[in-house]
C-alpha cells in the first residue's frame, strides 16, 4: 500500500510541493484541497 499526501492550499506552492513531492516518489498518492474556485498550475 502506498502513501499518501494531502495538500492544502492550490496557490503556486500547492502544485509545485505536489510536482516535486511525485518526482521524489512516483507512488505517492496526491491531493490538493483548495477552498477556491481555482488551483494553480504551469504547463
Amino acid at each position: 500500500m502506498g502513501r499518501k499526501v494531502v495538500i492544502v492550499g492550490g496557490g503556486a506552492g500547492g502544485p509545485s510541493t505536489a510536482a516535486e513531492a511525485k518526482r521524489r516518489d512516483p507512488s505517492l498518492e496526491i491531493v490538493i484541497v483548495e477552498k477556491g474556485q481555482f488551483v494553480s498550475y504551469a504547463t
